[in-house]
């Protein structure tokens, strides 16, 4: 006599092949999602509270990773936008067999909730209605008597939302023109975020056009006033070759090459590169904290960072702060015109001078 197979057998070869998993859980944990708000503007984050629940008598083990308990570190959600899939742009672990510790228990009756952010994970920033759904499925999303990982998934309703984003809808993400006309892309970084950095990256550019324009005005050094003495040091043809050839690299690399932002650092500082990875810069905390403009700001964060890079102007950071950039122009120009920072404050020239 021919037995069916159970939703359990079946749920590997679905998961393999790519299919929709079953919700084999629905009769033990529950998931519900609930946005923030129906309609979020482009410099909203994208807000969403998971809630999930035991409704069964016994306590229920589910892997941590397909929760949201931790931080989202898996594509758990399904977003739609105008019905079409959107790519997921948080990471992919690969992970060893989990164990006993990587099990969440859920006693009986008890829900436990997380709110996440989803723009930093899902493209999120062209507008549009979006449907969201949580869905998520595991050979070993469960652990019954023993420990003994088994298949299982997770699903909730779908919920619609409105996103009014920075890219106007049926726009091809993730690339944003910027005001130089160069490709834009983001890396972990929410709508309100990609909105802040969009900003910055404008505000850059123009410190690096008007410190460019600048050099270019005062035939090799010749007409220089205090703002070049003061970051740069005394006059000096060589050095002010070197001064004008970083700008222009910079300034190039601002209009025409591909910048990628990284929100996903949460270090004390401004931002870091990797010198021979262009063009992707990695902002911290510090970073969010700057203003717009002005001395140790934004946009001459980026122009610090795009400096660093091999390709453009292969910067090192000889000091940092303006007192110790402007006491190296004086004591040693020939290290300050390599110095990062004294090309961002340069470039800011706050409080300004001629």
């Amino acid at each position: 006599m021919h037995r069916p197979r159970s939703p359990f057998a079946l749920l590997p070869l679905l998961l393999a092949l790519g299919l929709p998993a079953l919700p084999v859980l629905a009769q033990d944990v529950s998931v519900t999602i609930a946005p923030a708000r129906d309609k979020f503007a482009r410099s909203d984050e994208v807000l969403v509270r998971v809630t999930l629940q035991n409704t069964s008598a016994t306590p229920q083990y589910l892997l941590k990773w397909h929760t949201p308990a931790g931080g989202v570190e898996a594509p758990l959600f399904e977003v739609l936008r105008d019905g079409q899939p959107v790519r997921y742009l948080g990471i992919k672990v690969k992970r060893a067999a989990p164990g006993p510790d990587d099990y969440l228990k859920l006693e009986p009756g008890t829900a436990l909730s997380s709110t996440v952010e989803l723009s930093s994970l899902y493209e999120m920033n062209v507008t549009g209605p979006y449907q969201l759904r949580y869905r998520t499925a595991s050979g070993n999303l469960v652990a019954a008597a023993g420990m003994r990982p088994q298949p299982g998934a997770l699903a909730s309703s779908p919920v619609s939302i409105w996103i009014d984003g920075r890219l106007p809808r049926g726009a091809q993400p993730p690339a944003k023109q910027a005001a130089g006309g160069a490709a834009l892309e983001f890396s972990k970084c929410s709508n309100p975020q990609q909105e802040q950095l969009a900003a910055a990256v404008d505000a850059g550019r123009a410190m690096t056009v008007d410190a460019h324009q600048y050099l270019a005005a005062g035939a090799g050094g010749a007409q220089y006033g205090a703002r070049y003495g003061t970051w740069f040091g005394a006059l000096d043809a060589g050095r002010a070759a070197i001064v004008n050839t970083n700008f222009t690299a910079i300034r190039e690399a601002f209009e025409t090459k591909p910048v990628k932002i990284d929100c996903g650092c949460n270090a004390d500082y401004f931002a870091y590169v990797y010198p021979a990875q262009p063009y992707t810069i990695y902002v911290c905390k510090a970073f969010w904290n700057a203003p717009l403009t002005g001395t140790d700001s934004r946009g001459g964060t980026l122009l610090h960072e795009m400096s660093h890079f091999d390709v453009v102007a292969g910067t090192d950071d000889k000091v940092y702060g303006q007192q110790g950039a402007s006491d190296l122009a004086r004591t040693d120009p020939a290290r300050a015109v390599r110095n990062a920072d004294s090309h961002e404050y340069f470039g800011e020239n706050s409080p300004p001078q001629q």
